[in-house]
C-alpha cells in the first residue's frame, strides 16, 4: 500500500518496504508499487508516498531555495518597518535584547553535519542528522533557533506544498486527521495572507516615508494614498507570481544576495558617517515606557513584535517543496541556515541603529524611525540610494510570501479543504496556481482596510500574522511528540533529523513553550489605556476566523460528496487506482463525483 508515512532509507521506491497507509482504502500492493516505482527520480517517489502526483516544475535549486528562505523573512526590511513598536514603546534596550533573546543563536552553531553538506553537493541521499549521538550538540541558541529547526525537521519528514498542515494530519491518529488538518490549515493560511498584506502595506508605507522626507515633512501621504500605492505593488506581485516557475526560480537566487548587502550597506554606512554615537550602556540597558502599561517587565516583551514578526513563516520554504529539487534535505536546509543566518545579521542591524539614533525624542512614530536614522546621519543622496535597496528587500519578500501563499491555497484546495471545488487547485499552461496567487492578492487587500480605522489597527495585521503562523507551528510539533509512536501515525524522519534523545525533546519543548507565551504577548494591546482605536485587533481577528471555519466544517465541510468530503491530506494516486475499480474510499464511483 501507498504510505503516508515515508521511508527515507532509500532514494528510490525499490528499496525498502512500503509501510501501510493507515487513512485509505485498500489497494493492490502489486498495483501501487508499479505505479510509485514508475515515478522518474527521488523526489517524485517521495511525493508519491504521500499519494500525489508531481505537478509542478522542480526548477528550485540548492542556492534558490536557500535564497527564498532568507528572503521570506527580508531582515533589511523587516526590521526597518517594525523597528518603532520596541524603539518608541520599551526603548533601546527592547530593541536590542528581545531580538538577541528571540533570534539570535550564539554562537553559530553546527545543526548538520558534513553527510548533508555533501547530500546538497553531490543529491546523494545519506542521512544529515543533527541528533546529538551523531554529532557534537550545539553548546547553545535561543527562541526561533529552537522554532525554526523543529520546524525544518517535520519539513523534512513531509516535503509537500501543504506544508506543516498536511504534517499535522500526518501526526496524528486516523479519527484526529481531518480537524486537525482543517484547524491547522486555516491557521497557516490566515498567517501568510497577513504576511502578505502586512508587508505589502509595510511596503507602502516606506516609499511614501521616503517621498515625506524629500519633502521635509511637507508632504504627508494620506491613509488613500498610501492604501492605493499598497494596491498598485499587489498588482505586480500578483503579476509577477503568475510567470513560470523557472522564472521565478531564477529571480529568487538573487534576492540573498540583495538581502544580506543592503544589511550590509547600511550597517558600514552608519559606523562610518555617525558622528556622535550612543554610548554601550545606551544601547543595551535605556528604557522607557510609549505604551502607557504600568509594568517594565511588559513594555520591554512588547518589542518581540519586531523579531517575531521578520523572523516568522519558516515553513514558507515547504510550501515550494514540490517545486525543490531534493526537497527533503534542501528546503529544511535552508530553513536552519536561514534562521541563523537571519538571527545574527538581525541583532547586529538593531544595535548599529540604535548606536546612531541620536535623541530618541525627536521620533513621534509618524515615519519610520530607521529612514530618519539613515537621512540624518548619511545624507538625502545616500539615504535614497540606500532606503531603494531596503524597499527592494521588501519587495522581493512579498513575492516569495506570496509564492508559498499561493502554493498553500493549491494544496488546500487540492484536498477539499476550501468551498471551490478545487478551482484553487487548478494550474495553468505553465503550471502555477494562478487561480490562488490572484486570491492571495484579494484578501490581502480586504485585510488592509484595517487601516481607514486607524494605524493600530492595521498594525493589528503584523501581529495576526506573527499569532496565526507561531500557533499553526505549535500544533504539529507538539503532535510529533506525542503521536510519534503511534501505530497509526509511525512517523519516519527525514534527513533533516533531531533524533530521539535529549536533543530532540529539549528543542521540541523550547519551540512549544516559548512559542505558546509570545502568542498570548503578541494578543495584548499596545497602547494603554485601550480604545477602540488602538485596539489590538489581532486575538479577535485570528478567533473569529477559527470560529467560523470550524462552523463550516461541521456544518458543511464534512457533507460534501463522498469524492470531496474533505478527511485531510489526500492519496490522489491511490484515489485514481480506486477510481479505474469504480469506487471512491469503499463508496460506487459515479459521474457526479468528478471535480
Amino acid at each position: 500500500m501507498l504510505s503516508s508515512t515515508k521511508s527515507h532509507e532509500s532514494s528510490s521506491a525499490e528499496g525498502g518496504t512500503q509501510a501501510n497507509k493507515p487513512y485509505a482504502a485498500d489497494v493492490s500492493h502489486a498495483q501501487t508499487e508499479v505505479d510509485v516505482r514508475s515515478v522518474a527520480g527521488s523526489d517524485e517517489a517521495e511525493l508519491a508516498r504521500m499519494g500525489y502526483r508531481q505537478e509542478f516544475k522542480r526548477e528550485f535549486t540548492n542556492l534558490s531555495t536557500i535564497s527564498f528562505a532568507f528572503s521570506i523573512m527580508g531582515v533589511a526590511s523587516s526590521v526597518a518597518t517594525t523597528f518603532n513598536t520596541p524603539f518608541l514603546l520599551g526603548g533601546p534596550s527592547s530593541v536590542v535584547w528581545c531580538w538577541f533573546l528571540v533570534g539570535c543563536p550564539f554562537p553559530p552553531l553546527r545543526a548538520v553535519d558534513a553527510r548533508a553538506s555533501d547530500t546538497l553537493r553531490q543529491g546523494a541521499s545519506a542521512r544529515a542528522s543533527v541528533s546529538g549521538d551523531r554529532q557534537t550538540p550545539h553548546r547553545g541558541s535561543f527562541m526561533c533557533f529552537c522554532l525554526g529547526t523543529s520546524i525544518a525537521e517535520i519539513v523534512s519528514a513531509y516535503p509537500t506544498n501543504g506544508g506543516l498542515y498536511s504534517a499535522s494530519a500526518y501526526l496524528v491518529p486516523r479519527k484526529y486527521k481531518a480537524i486537525t488538518g482543517w484547524v491547522v490549515g486555516w491557521l497557516n493560511l490566515l498567517g501568510q495572507v497577513a504576511g502578505v498584506a502586512s508587508t505589502e502595506y509595510g511596503l507602502a508605507q516606506m516609499i511614501l516615508s521616503a517621498a515625506s522626507l524629500s519633502t521635509e515633512g511637507r508632504f504627508v501621504a494620506t491613509t488613500a494614498q498610501t492604501y492605493a500605492v499598497f494596491l498598485g505593488l499587489l498588482i505586480i506581485h500578483g503579476l509577477i507570481n503568475s510567470a513560470g516557475t523557472r522564472f521565478l526560480a531564477k529571480v529568487t537566487q538573487t534576492f540573498v544576495f540583495c538581502n544580506l548587502g543592503s544589511c550590509l550597506a547600511i550597517i558600514i554606512a552608519l559606523l562610518v558617517t555617525t558622528k556622535e554615537k550612543h554610548t554601550a550602556s545606551y544601547v543595551f540597558t535605556s528604557t522607557i515606557n510609549g505604551s502607557g502599561w504600568s509594568s517594565q517587565g511588559l513594555v520591554f516583551l512588547l518589542g518581540l513584535l519586531s523579531v517575531q514578526w521578520t523572523m516568522t513563516d519558516y515553513d514558507a520554504t515547504a510550501h515550494i517543496s514540490e517545486e525543490v529539487k531534493r526537497a527533503s534535505i534542501a528546503a529544511p536546509v535552508a530553513i536552519f541556515v536561514a534562521v541563523i543566518g537571519t538571527g545574527i545579521v538581525g541583532w547586529i542591524y538593531n544595535i548599529v541603529y540604535v548606536l546612531c539614533s541620536g535623541d530618541i525624542s525627536r521620533f513621534d512614530g509618524s515615519i519610520y524611525a530607521p529612514a530618519q536614522i539613515i537621512f540624518d546621519n548619511v545624507g538625502p543622496r545616500g539615504f535614497f540610494a540606500l532606503w531603494t535597496f531596503v524597499c527592494l528587500t521588501a519587495f522581493q519578500v512579498v513575492a516569495t510570501a506570496m509564492q508559498a501563499n499561493a502554493r498553500t491555497f493549491h494544496a488546500f484546495s487540492r484536498d477539499h479543504g476550501l468551498p471551490d471545488r478545487g478551482l484553487f487547485a487548478r494550474l495553468s499552461k505553465q503550471r502555477i496556481p494562478v487561480f490562488s496567487v490572484w486570491l492571495v492578492a484579494f484578501i490581502s487587500a480586504l485585510m488592509v482596510l484595517l487601516s481607514f480605522a486607524s494605524i493600530v489597527a492595521v498594525s493589528a495585521v503584523f501581529a495576526l500574522c506573527a499569532m496565526a503562523l507561531d500557533t499553526s507551528y505549535v500544533i504539529p510539533i507538539a503532535l510529533k511528540m506525542w503521536f510519534r509512536d503511534h501505530p497509526e501515525v509511525n512517523y519516519k524522519p527525514g534527513p533533516f533529523d533531531l533524533g530521539r534523545g535529549p536533543l530532540m525533546y529539549i528543542v521540541n519543548l523550547i519551540a512549544i513553550f516559548w512559542t505558546t507565551f509570545v502568542v498570548i504577548i503578541l494578543a495584548l494591546p499596545t497602547i494603554m489605556p485601550v480604545t477602540a482605536a488602538n485596539m489590538n485587533y489581532a486575538s479577535a481577528v485570528t478567533g473569529g476566523v477559527m470560529i467560523l471555519s470550524l462552523i463550516w466544517y461541521f456544518a458543511g465541510g464534512r457533507k460534501h460528496y463522498v469524492s470531496l468530503r474533505f478527511t485531510g491530506p489526500r492519496n490522489l494516486i491511490q484515489e485514481e487506482l480506486e477510481h479505474a475499480h469504480g469506487t471512491v474510499n469503499g463508496t460506487e464511483y459515479t459521474n457526479e463525483h468528478k471535480v
